[in-house]
């Protein structure tokens, strides 16, 4: 394994020289790369050993790193470690993520800022819980600081696969897709410094309306029952190889936690097509899987099961039960049509009983289907 230090630069030149030297106690491989600053910083860095890039035209941070990652491969480091030119964050952590990075080498390893409250803007801490609720949603998986610009890549996670975002968001679009596509995220705690005359470059509007384009995209995507890309490690080379969706299916089936998590993927699906409202059920169904990091496929495969008129039914029979004390019997116009309203509350409270039984259920049912198919592959394999 073999670490470059890339320290991107935009108009912070009153900070740039003191990162650098910073690193370089650290480090003995780093380079500057200048995203078209308006002032050329390159005189700062003289007789600093960096290596220095400079792009003549401002494209973005997330184009910087990706730039960053062809030039490390080029050179043949297999990891890229990203400290902002700012001075916000202290190079005496370097070491923290480089360990991290070898006990977990092609792991996305991110810097989580220890903040206090009293020298951290409410902004970043109030993006930070934002940030995580999304990721959260959209891959299951917790992350406590995912804007956090302090990271270790492995280069071969970045020039696998394909980003949209080029600025600021980047860096949420990275770790969002290094969950799905298997590669996984690894949080450190770092320290954080935010002097009284920092500058930043983050734009209210322009990098929000980004963020919440980027997070509507990805909240879509994890919704829909289609499997990510999927990449494992070349045993020979150890690169990054892309999975067949049946191999990592099957491979998931054969891990002892699939079982549990496949039976309730099945049991929320039921439950959701149970439960008697209307619209808002398909909502709690996506979000449930999302936050969850359930099995979609069978989430919603299980959902349709509930739209026929037999479950229906049967909360209608249970709400009339709990209202009256015995089973509505008739079915004619007057039960069905001028008492419509009543035979819908009766199916809201019914599917209050019928929705967790039903559910409960299928959890066993699905539970023990899985058990048997989960030593059959074992005794196969």
């Amino acid at each position: 394994m073999k670490f470059l230090t890339v320290i991107p630069h935009y108009n912070h030149a009153r900070t740039l020289k003191s990162v650098a030297q910073d690193v370089l106690r650290y480090m003995t491989d780093a380079t500057v790369f200048d995203d078209g600053s308006d002032i050329n910083p390159a005189p700062l860095l003289e007789g600093i050993p960096v290596s220095f890039i400079r792009f003549e035209k401002n494209r973005g941070k997330g184009a910087v790193i990706l730039d960053a990652a062809r030039y490390a491969k080029a050179r043949g480091f297999t990891h890229i470690i990203t400290i902002d030119a700012d001075g916000q964050h202290n190079a005496a952590d370097i070491p923290l993520l480089i360990k991290a990075a070898r006990q977990n080498p092609h792991a996305l390893i991110i810097g989580a800022r220890r903040f206090n409250k009293k020298q951290v803007p409410f902004s970043s801490r109030f993006g930070r819980k934002f940030g995580g609720f999304w990721v959260h949603l959209q891959t299951g998986k917790k992350v406590s600081d995912i804007q956090s610009g302090y990271r270790c890549y492995p280069v071969e996670m970045l020039l696998c696969q394909r980003f949209w975002c080029k600025r600021y968001s980047f860096e949420v679009e990275a770790a969002v897709k290094a969950l799905w596509s298997g590669f996984g995220v690894q949080e450190v705690p770092v320290g954080v410094i935010y002097p009284p005359n920092r500058i930043s470059h983050f734009s209210v509007f322009q990098d929000n309306f980004r963020l919440s384009i980027l997070n509507t995209y990805l909240t879509v995507r994890a919704m829909l029952p289609i499997p990510h890309r999927q990449y494992a490690p070349n045993k020979t080379t150890g690169e990054p190889v892309k999975r067949g969706y049946w191999e990592v299916m099957i491979e998931n089936l054969k891990q002892p936690d699939s079982i549990t998590k496949n039976a309730f993927s099945a049991a929320w699906g039921i439950f959701c097509g149970s439960i008697a409202l209307p619209a808002v059920r398909q909502v709690m169904l996506f979000f449930g899987a999302g936050w969850w990091n359930l099995n979609k496929i069978l989430s919603i495969s299980f959902e349709k099961f509930c739209i026929g008129p037999i479950v229906p039914a049967l909360c209608i029979e249970a709400g009339y039960f709990l209202r009256y004390g015995h089973f509505l019997t008739e079915f004619n116009m007057t039960t069905l049509g001028r008492q419509f309203l009543q035979r819908v509350w009766e199916w809201v409270l019914g599917s209050l009983i019928i929705a967790p039984v039903l559910a409960a259920v299928t959890f066993g049912g699905v539970w023990i289907i899985g058990l048997m198919l989960h030593r059959s592959l074992r005794e196969h394999a």
